[in-house]
């Protein structure tokens, strides 16, 4: 099967409605951009931005995802094993990335935030117990990759909350031993 390309001048204004966003978003509340605000500020018409995205709520979840895996440095985690040094590496980048947001996407949408994060490294999370456990798709993978987003995610937004002054990477390695084990006794099964 044929790999369509994608006009690399649909990437472009794809490009450049998402940095409008990015940039209003610096100056206003997400509550108070509107899609005339991004049509000015990108200086296209409301039928291109409707062309790339349904609302304005779907370009903030395609926002933050990129900015999300951006944040994640491209690493191919999928191809890494799950280990303390993967889950510092993880765990890092969601801090980093929860720090660009903090004056961005206020309060209001920080469930949105929470879910995609999560969904991304569920993701990640399911890719590296597979290749780690060389078995088949498995329930019992699906579940372990949600708990560990859900706890990574959740113990980054506790770091933010409460440990600011203390870099990510020694937060985090203080409950390592725990979790390492957790996850060598998981592939044991």
């Amino acid at each position: 099967m044929a790999e369509i390309k994608t006009d690399p001048r649909i990437l472009r204004t794809r490009k450049l409605i998402m940095d409008s966003f990015i940039e209003l978003s610096g100056k206003k509340e997400f509550k108070d951009i509107t899609v005339k605000d991004i049509t000015a500020e990108a200086m296209i018409n409301r039928a291109t931005f409707y062309y790339h995205f349904e609302d304005i709520y779907d370009l903030l979840e395609k926002v933050l995802s990129e900015v999300l895996l951006i944040n994640l440095k491209g690493h191919d985690f999928q191809e890494s094993d799950l280990n303390e040094k993967s889950l510092i590496i993880i765990f890092k980048a969601i801090t980093d990335f929860q720090l660009s947001l903090s004056n961005r996407c206020h309060r209001g949408y920080e469930d949105t935030i929470a879910r995609i994060v999560r969904e991304q490294l569920e993701i990640i999370f399911y890719k590296m117990l597979l290749k780690q456990n060389r078995s088949e798709e498995d329930e019992s993978l699906k579940i372990t990759a949600v708990i560990l987003s859900w706890g990574i995610y959740g113990a980054s937004a506790e770091w933010r909350r409460h440990s600011k002054n203390t870099p990510p990477e020694e937060y985090i390695k203080k409950a390592m031993p725990y979790v390492m084990s957790g996850i060598k006794m998981a592939s044991k099964h």
